[in-house]
């Protein structure tokens, strides 16, 4: 299987929840999804995102929406006011999250839109 960045499959979005951030992560396809869905679990997200986060993540699926949300009980440090972390606000959480470098069968690549190539819309 190749090894890919979850950026090839997914995008992101995330902000802060109280001393939490959450991050959102948005399949490019319905393939992508599926295979989300049943790989990109919490445990991996918190492995991937131990440096940022010292509590646990909790999953929640949108399957209508192509999504999972991903809670990061303790990755603000106290949150905007009282923190002193670079990004008190967990805005870049979702980008950190799409560094993730999994391996995705072919398949699943075939069907789903590239963002790094022009024919996707993205020229």
């Amino acid at each position: 299987m190749p090894k890919v960045l979850l950026h090839r499959i997914a995008q992101a979005r995330s902000g802060d929840k109280g001393e939490g951030s959450n991050a959102g992560v948005l399949a490019r396809s319905a393939a992508a999804y599926a295979w989300l869905a049943e790989n990109l679990t919490s445990d991996v997200v918190q492995a991937h995102l131990a440096g940022i986060n010292a509590g646990g993540v909790e999953r929640f699926e949108a399957p209508n929406m192509r999504a999972l949300n991903f809670l990061l009980e303790d990755s603000l440090g106290g949150g905007g006011s009282a923190s002193l972390r670079t990004d008190a606000q967990g805005k870049t959480h979702g980008l950190a999250l799409l560094r993730l470098v999994m391996d995705v069968p072919q398949a699943v690549l075939d069907e789903t839109p590239d963002p790094e190539s022009s024919s996707s819309g993205n020229a």
